[in-house]
């Protein structure tokens, strides 16, 4: 199927994506902008409150190809850099109307991703083609989907982000080490 000569990015459709968002059990939707086969994936990923992105990275063969950018176009997304231990290492609150509305992802880090607004919408890029089973390397350590234990670890990440505003650019104060990191004491 050929691509569409211009192809229109407009509320309405963060609208219907985030509509399909927030009736997924994920509790997010992507909105694919290009074909699977694709040398570079271009697309929409819509995430609420309580979607949990298991801590991963990228690699390709082709040197550097492991890139992501991801650029915030409504509501907020905080986005946790990992070590391999699952510490973390860096902390980005990215808001749609602040000073950091995006980044770009090295290869090969790990990071998670944890929606702090309802019906926020990022644009991602990254090297194709896409491939599912060979996309991402998750950090064992961390929970798969739809379990219990990712439901906290959701909301624990989250909690990094609550009431701040400020400088995110380091570990929370008083972080525990552990792959399952610990609220940070008030």
């Amino acid at each position: 199927m050929a691509a569409k000569a211009v192809t229109r990015i407009t509320e309405s459709l963060f609208a219907q994506v985030a509509q399909h968002a927030a009736a997924s059990p994920r509790r997010r939707k992507n909105h694919n902008l290009h074909q699977e086969s694709d040398l570079v994936q271009r697309f929409l990923n819509v995430l609420q409150p309580g979607t949990y992105v298991r801590p991963h990275r990228h690699r390709r063969e082709q040197a550097g190809a492991g890139f992501e950018c991801f650029v915030v176009l409504q509501g907020s997304v905080g986005l946790l850099v990992l070590n391999s231990a699952g510490e973390v290492l860096q902390r980005e609150r990215l808001e749609a109307s602040g000073e950091v509305r995006g980044v770009q992802l090295a290869e090969g880090l790990f990071h998670t991703l944890v929606a702090l607004d309802a019906d926020s919408v990022m644009f991602e890029i990254k090297q194709g083609p896409y491939e599912p089973l060979a996309d991402k390397d998750f950090l064992a350590a961390f929970p798969l989907e739809g379990t219990l234990e990712a439901i906290e670890q959701e909301r624990l990440w989250r909690s990094l982000f609550n009431g701040e505003h400020g400088d995110e650019t380091g570990p929370a104060p008083e972080q525990s080490k552990s792959p399952h990191t610990s609220a940070p004491s008030a």
